[in-house]
């Protein structure tokens, strides 16, 4: 992960390798992110040290897969019993990836876990939201059970004092 070996390494060592691993060249990486080639060439022989704006653009292509989920943290029946796995959104599509939690500790552990896999996002209980997006980098949006759900809900309480 390139993002990562920039800070294990130097900045043109981890670049190389990445080119290297996906088999692609300096003229195909400028063609993808819209930064001259003469730019990239002297970055990847170390002449030039990149702007960071640079840096975010080759890492955004260099990794697209990093930011094509979107977590969802629940009980595992909520995880299992979701519909669909790929979610279009502004002409992309995000793989749903399910982070199975049954405890405030579990889930914070579930958030900072899936931020380190490199989720885009992350959904998850409203109670823990305010407390997840504290923890992590990326945005955080709270389930929101529909009426259907809280009804049903107060009908097993009742039966259950009834």
């Amino acid at each position: 992960m390139l993002s990562k070996r920039i800070f294990e390494t130097d900045f043109k060592t981890a670049l190389n390798e990445e080119l290297e691993k996906k088999d692609l060249t300096v003229k195909e990486l400028a063609d993808q992110t819209g930064i001259p080639v003469s730019t990239l060439y002297k970055v990847t022989m170390g002449e030039r040290d990149p702007r960071l704006s640079t840096v975010k653009k080759i890492v955004s292509v260099l990794e697209q897969e990093r930011n094509r989920f979107i977590a969802v943290i629940g009980a595992k029946f909520i995880l299992d019993s979701l519909e669909f796995r790929e979610l279009p959104f502004n002409g992309k599509t995000y793989v749903i990836r399910g982070y199975s939690a049954n405890s405030l500790e579990e889930c914070i552990i579930a958030a900072a876990r899936a931020e380190k896999d490199g989720a885009a996002g992350i959904v998850c209980a409203p109670i823990l939201a305010s407390i997840i997006e504290k923890i992590v980098d990326v945005p955080v949006s709270m389930l929101r059970p529909d009426q259907s759900c809280v009804r049903d809900a107060i009908g097993v309480v009742g039966r259950k004092i009834g």
